[in-house]
């Protein structure tokens, strides 16, 4: 008996990487977004196909209900190049290109350009949150031995972001063997070398260092988790950016961080999502507002 194949489509409220990454198994076939959906493809039984949606939302702190989920028995068809097919260059910020690599836009002047396949790794650019953070990197004036961390890395799109925009050196770390593999492989197509490095660890085991800029864009349940471990690398100079947050959620956040220690000063939003910013304590400090550009130097 021939299998079956599905397609479920759901309202775009996550990054369709991401959640590819969580949902991969043997029935799985692909996610691409486009027009407003999640494209999701699976071979195998059509009951058990919405539970596991529900259970990979849940993972990454979304509840939706099975009513907005519609489920298609579709024919069999090239997964691959229909989803290569969807993604298209995308420009974030001021400066920067982000592209597949089988598309080869015009560059204009000044442009920073990053080369991208959308693989099952969170981060391709194209999603809100990770636009966010490119775009406030933009605007941090770097002096030389700045360091940056990124927690919940992905494919390492803002280590390489920040690097190009003038930070020394960059970490990025992820619990996912999978993106730090794909991280690995966009860093050598961009061609970076020992500046920046990946590594499959959690915020925990990160080696007591100074970070300049500290960056995370991953769920409200897991920036809660952190909260403790983000404040065990802090310098006076350190700039911690937390991304993933939906509007409603980011007062909790807000609170959570000032309770360790962290100073509130201001926060970035698009569509439904919101970027906080946070600093480190110290004597005159007031609790909110911030300036356009942040000076960051070596911690």
């Amino acid at each position: 008996m021939k299998p079956s194949f599905f397609e479920v489509r759901i309202p775009s409220g996550v990054d369709a990487s991401e959640l590819a990454g969580v949902l991969e198994g043997s029935d799985f076939l692909g996610a691409w977004e486009q027009d407003g959906l999640i494209r999701l493809y699976w071979q195998g039984a059509r009951e058990d196909i919405l539970e596991k949606v529900s259970i990979g939302l849940r993972q990454m702190g979304m509840e939706l209900s099975r009513e907005v989920m519609a489920l298609f028995e579709v024919k069999v068809q090239d997964w691959n190049a229909q989803w290569a097919a969807s993604v298209q260059p995308v420009r974030v910020g001021r400066r920067f290109l982000i592209r597949p690599s089988w598309s080869s836009p015009a560059i204009p002047d000044g442009a920073i350009e990053l080369i991208v396949d959308p693989q099952q790794a969170f981060g391709t650019g194209h999603h809100a949150t990770t636009q966010l953070l490119l775009e406030w990197l933009e605007d941090v004036e770097w002096h030389p031995g700045a360091r940056v961390l990124d927690v919940g890395t992905g494919s390492g799109i803002l280590c390489m972001g920040a690097l190009r925009l003038g930070a020394t050196s960059a970490l990025g770390i992820d619990i996912d063997s999978t993106a730090i593999a794909c991280a690995k492989g966009y860093a050598r197509t961009n061609h970076f070398h020992d500046d920046l490095e990946f590594a499959v660890m959690r915020l925990v085991e990160v080696p007591q260092q100074d970070y300049s800029i500290i960056l995370a864009n991953v769920d409200r349940r897991t920036l809660l988790a952190l909260c403790q471990d983000f404040s065990r690398l802090r310098s006076a100079k350190t700039s911690l950016v937390l991304s993933g947050i939906l509007q409603e959620d980011q007062e909790e956040i807000r609170i959570a961080y000032q309770a360790e220690g962290w100073r509130y000063e201001g926060n970035r939003t698009r569509d439904d999502w919101v970027a906080i910013q946070f600093g480190a304590p110290s004597a005159g400090d007031s609790s909110s507002g911030s300036a356009s550009k942040y000076a960051i130097s070596a911690s």
